[in-house]
């Protein structure tokens, strides 16, 4: 049986080593946010009737900004 003086030393040595253990993941670098994706549904549309992908027919300024700043 351990006597007072080595429980508490065992107990002191398992909360530094979980402090320690955590003070490792502060110093870490903090992962990056994953991308924003964005899905268009629409009923009877193609790509080919966008004007960001050449269609004259119907001007589509939010859909051609979207495609402007996003990533292909």
């Amino acid at each position: 049986m351990p006597t007072r003086r080595q429980f508490i030393k065992q107990t002191a040595s398992a909360f530094c080593a979980a402090g320690l253990t955590r003070l490792s993941e502060a110093f870490q670098t903090p992962p990056s946010r994953p991308p924003n994706i964005v899905l268009i549904l629409a009923d009877d549309l193609g790509y080919g009737d966008l004007s960001c992908c050449g269609a004259t027919t119907v001007r589509t300024p939010h859909a051609d900004r979207l495609a402007r700043e996003g990533v292909r």
